[in-house]
């Protein structure tokens, strides 16, 4: 029998279970069981971000990255951003602001976004040594957790914090040799902080104390992957698995102290060790939701790496995975574009919903048959209606004729779906 939590569902308001159980169509009783049980994970549900759940047996969900660069900082384009990536229907956003006023940044986007929204305390931290004192290795241990609070105070739904990579796994890393390294930006920080003072990583050592506070203002804890792989050659090296092991442990202790937890996994993976690690990972953190960047599949196409993230996406939720992060064209090259983060968006949805008609999940089939009826009908309002990208179809049927043009201007006439068979009549829904 699966051993269930009752405290995470504690603080879980009844409202957020009830929209969660309504928007997903699931029986209310069977997402309490899995929410206490800590396969899945409501998020949300906190002044205007509306709940939203991950985990087993929900449809598969997109989180779209923004924030601010060193090099490029404005608050007004990100808010741009923002709202194109809500537009484009991704269900969580996670500021990632490197440049700037932090704070000002964070709560800039959390006035203006109605989903749930994500942060990565470690980058005030990193930020504010650089500030303070000039290297990582000078900061106070307090500050790492004094981070966390304030990301907290200004209102998040979940924090991303790398409590796994400790002095261990970084000895595994030392020891297996690597292409990329660490590639992760809150890996590499606490990475340095223990290469540079000797110490063990504060949020792992005062781990308990993080889930008190996290707790106290009801933010879920996302585990981040600090040691994942940055290439396709890294991909499942013992560093990778020795941190996956730490943080199955820590999923647990999260579990017990009335935290909701879930899990980031790799963003570099060929295609043929994907569904091995949903497997490795869902073992050994205990059915905890997966949350993934990609995993990119293909190394040799940047300015295309939405596309080998939605490949290895698609593959990843259809093998368990419950959480994709997207990947936009820019991704290895530069700040993304609003462009950039709509293509992103997009990509991830096509791949979550392709691994959700894998998975089961309730209505993807029937969206499917919908969109096919429409299509043997010629049915183009029905189709633009339908379709995940409504401005796609309408700017091209408008190159080619309009909706009110009978067939595409790919085969004219000659249209396959006017052929009569015995199967239906032109124009005929089955």
């Amino acid at each position: 029998m699966k051993r269930t939590w009752p405290q995470l569902l504690e603080f879980v308001e009844a409202t957020a279970l009830d929209q969660v159980a309504a928007n997903e169509g699931v029986d209310r009783a069977a997402l309490a069981e899995r929410v206490a049980d800590g396969s899945v994970v409501l998020v949300g549900g906190h002044g205007r971000a509306r709940p939203v759940g991950i985990g087993r047996g929900l449809r598969t969900k997109v989180n779209c990255n923004l924030g601010t660069s060193p090099d490029v900082c404005c608050i007004e384009t990100e808010l741009a951003k923002l709202r194109a990536a809500i537009e484009a229907g991704t269900d969580t956003v996670m500021d990632l602001s490197l440049g700037g006023d932090l704070h000002e940044a964070r709560c800039a986007v959390r006035e203006a976004c109605d989903v749930p929204l994500g942060s990565v305390p470690l980058y005030e931290v990193g930020v504010g040594a650089v500030e303070a004192f000039g290297s990582l290795g000078d900061v106070p241990p307090e500050w790492f957790l004094e981070a966390v609070e304030t990301h907290c105070r200004d209102g998040v739904d979940f924090v991303t914090v790398h409590c796994g990579v400790t002095k261990m796994s970084l000895e595994r890393l030392r020891l297996e040799g690597r292409t990329t390294g660490v590639v992760s930006r809150g890996g590499s920080l606490v990475a340095h902080y223990i290469e540079a003072t000797g110490r063990e990583n504060p949020l792992y050592e005062r781990y308990d104390e993080l889930l008190a506070m996290l707790r106290q203002y009801d933010v879920a804890i996302s585990i981040g992957d600090g040691l994942r792989p940055g290439a396709g050659v890294d991909a499942t090296d013992r560093a990778q698995v020795a941190e996956t092991i730490i943080i199955g442990e820590l999923v647990d202790r999260a579990r017990e102290a009335g935290v909701a937890a879930f899990v980031e996994g790799p963003g570099h993976m060929p295609l043929d060790q994907i569904a091995a690690n949903v497997v490795l990972q869902k073992r050994l953190c205990h059915d905890a939701p997966f949350y993934v960047l990609g995993p990119l599949v293909t190394d040799v196409a940047p300015g295309y790496d939405h596309i080998t993230g939605a490949i290895g996406g698609a593959v990843c939720a259809a093998a368990g995975a419950d959480f994709l992060c997207d990947v936009t064209p820019a991704e290895h090259l530069s700040l993304p574009t609003e462009r950039d983060i709509i293509d992103g968006v997009m990509a991830s949805r096509i791949a979550a919903h392709a691994a959700d008609l894998v998975k089961g999940v309730r209505g993807a089939a029937e969206w499917d048959a919908r969109m096919s009826r429409a299509r043997k009908a010629l049915d183009w309002g029905r189709m633009a209606d339908l379709a995940l990208d409504r401005s796609k179809v309408d700017d091209a049927r408008e190159r080619g004729g309009g909706m009110g043009h009978e067939a595409c201007s790919m085969c004219g006439r000659y249209c396959s779906m006017k052929v009569p068979l015995s199967a239906g009549r032109p124009g005929e829904c089955r």
